[in-house]
């Protein structure tokens, strides 16, 4: 080898030993093994940051905004409670999620399909108690599995339809992969469904803010609005919304004060005094229907909802909302109160308010700064809160089904459709600006743009055809499914390094010499190869399906392994006979 190749071998190594070591942060270690390759020349400086304009870049960072609009618009939470209100089962739910992305991911992108069901898998973790960790690697090797089906489930079936096109004038269509790929897909499945627990449980690296506060308990109340689908049923129904998070603490009806038993029977211009976490009470006003407490807000501004601590010495200690009208002076809503150790029983209005209580207050975004100034309260680390905002089902959605359906069709490619569809949930007020960037985790791009450059050094310095050369003497006396399993197991190592689309171009044509070399068709051997290459279960870079669930899970870069090693010697061991069944070598 030459000195350039020795040097390129010895920085990858290196830097997946920094990764599995798990002492500095991922981006970190990527970030300086790029610096690294640009002093030893392996990568030139004018190409050095080429990273951070590819696709794969955007693609992640566009599907993880996506999946947070989806998931802010509530229509989720709506779907689970309609289509599966009793799945409570952690393996019922994967097996849900899993099957799902599987089949989706045959027909669409399957980054986009993992990206739909994202959400969800947030909303069986908070339901059930567990990480969203044990849901996302599963769910994310379902996606790739799936994606073996069809020529448009992944890149390595599109460009090694269009090689053997060009190697026998015939290229692969739509539905060749789909015996070989089912197979695989279903087994995979089941491997998943009997092994989830290999997974570790983590919580995410990077948590949002929110995420890092956790969920204090508020009070608020609302009622039901004239021709209520809820009037006439029983108050349990209506708390069903919010799967148990939220308890009615009093029911006020006329000058009457009722207790808010489960089969007390809800009547119209009800008020209830609610209790629960901010986002689950957000989930069940927006799924019934209730109209919160307090007045209309004027149009003309966006309109949203903060949490503030009322600070010593503030105007509001020692009176209520009442007293000092705070809808009628200052223009805003008091919408929910927090105070630790204490569950609230009055009427918001009639609560006497203390030093250290949160409150949720509604009002216009540029005026409430210079409201909780005068009033004494202190803004708390900006988290988002969806109680007291309108938001649209609808909009996501059809934004959602327009990337992929253009992807799908051939009108845009992936990563033009995602970034397009990132930008329409602005545009569409789906995610507020302020929060746009609340939705892209930072250090997995970073992650993803250092590691592009670098991988790219064994191409540049004749790696590729190092290894090509070792293979071609290992595989040369092998029998043919020795050759075949050669060929398979060589993509999915390399596709860490060349990425999926790469792997194929430089060991397709390697399979099919091979093929013509032993006497055989090649159709076997290149079929292994797009196989391989899109089966990274092993880490979290070969793949953006599995770099996307990277962050949101907590994932270490030794947790893929875990369950990926075992899946990968299964598919290794399904593949071979499935090929030469479906593919005769003859």
């Amino acid at each position: 080898m030459t000195t350039p190749q020795i040097m390129a071998f010895a920085v990858i190594i290196l830097m997946m030993l920094a990764f599995m070591w798990e002492r500095v942060r991922y981006d970190v270690v990527a970030g300086v093994t790029l610096l690294v390759a640009v002093v030893l020349g392996l990568v030139p400086p004018d190409k050095a940051f080429s990273g951070f304009s590819d696709d794969i870049v955007i693609i992640v960072g566009s599907a993880l905004v996506v999946s947070a609009g989806v998931a802010r618009s509530g229509l989720v939470d709506a779907a689970i409670k309609r289509f599966f209100p009793n799945l409570t089962s952690i393996r019922a739910q994967m097996l849900l999620l899993v099957l799902t992305v599987t089949v989706l991911s045959a027909f669409i992108k399957n980054i986009g399909a993992l990206a739909i069901m994202m959400p969800v898998a947030f909303q069986f973790s908070r339901k059930s108690g567990t990480p969203p960790s044990t849901f996302l690697m599963p769910m994310a090797f379902g996606a790739l599995l799936g994606g073996l089906m069809t020529q448009i489930g992944t890149s390595p079936n599109i460009v090694v339809s269009k090689l053997r096109g060009e190697l026998t004038g015939t290229p692969f269509t739509m539905f060749d992969f789909t015996p070989v790929g089912a197979i695989l897909a279903a087994t995979g499945v089941v491997f998943l469904m009997l092994f989830y627990w290999l997974v570790p449980k983590r919580q995410n690296q990077n948590p949002t803010v929110q995420e890092a506060l956790g969920n204090s308990t508020f009070s608020t109340e609302a009622s039901l609005p004239e021709a209520s689908p809820l009037a006439g049923k029983p108050l349990r129904d209506l708390l069903k919304t919010a799967s148990g998070e939220v308890i009615a603490t009093a029911i006020l009806r006329g000058n009457s004060r009722i207790s808010p038993f489960p089969d007390m029977i809800l009547k119209e211009q009800d008020t209830l005094l609610l209790e629960g976490p901010s986002d689950a009470l957000d989930r069940l006003v927006s799924q019934t229907g209730l109209k919160l407490s307090g007045g209309e807000i004027e149009a003309g501004g966006e309109i949203t909802a903060i949490e503030a601590v009322i600070g010593p010495g503030s105007a509001l200690q020692g009176l209520t909302v009442r007293d000092i009208s705070l809808f009628n002076t200052y223009g805003i809503n008091l919408l929910a109160v927090s105070r630790k150790g204490r569950r609230l029983k009055e009427r918001l209005a009639e609560v006497m308010l203390r030093t250290g209580d949160v409150l949720v207050l509604q009002g216009h975004r540029k005026a409430l700064p210079s409201v909780l100034k005068e009033l004494g309260c202190l803004p708390l680390a900006e988290r988002e809160i969806l109680l007291g905002t309108t938001r649209s089902a609808l909009i996501p959605v059809l934004i959602l089904i327009a990337a992929m359906g253009s992807t799908a069709v051939g009108l845009a490619p992936v990563p033009i459709a995602f970034f397009a569809a990132a930008l329409a949930m602005v545009v569409f007020k789906v995610i507020p600006l302020k929060d746009l960037y609340q939705s892209v985790d930072g250090p997995i791009l970073v992650m993803l743009a250092a590691l592009i450059p670098v991988s790219d050094t064994l191409r540049s310095t004749g790696g590729t055809e190092v290894i090509a050369g070792w293979l071609g003497r290992v595989a040369h006396d092998l029998p043919p499914y020795g050759a075949l399993a050669v060929i398979l197991i060589t993509a999915m190592a390399v596709t860490p390094f060349l990425n999926n689309a790469a792997t194929v171009l430089v060991m397709a044509p390697i399979a099919a010499s091979f093929a013509h070399n032993l006497g055989y068709r090649p159709d076997a051997f290149l079929m292994a190869v797009a196989i391989g290459a899109g089966c990274d279960f092993l880490t979290p870079i070969g793949h953006q399906c599995n770099t996307l669930v990277m962050g949101p899970g907590g994932y270490k870069f030794s947790d893929y392994p875990r369950l990926g090693l075992p899946l990968s010697l299964m598919i290794i061991c399904v593949t071979i006979p499935a090929l030469i069944l479906v593919w005769p070598l003859k």
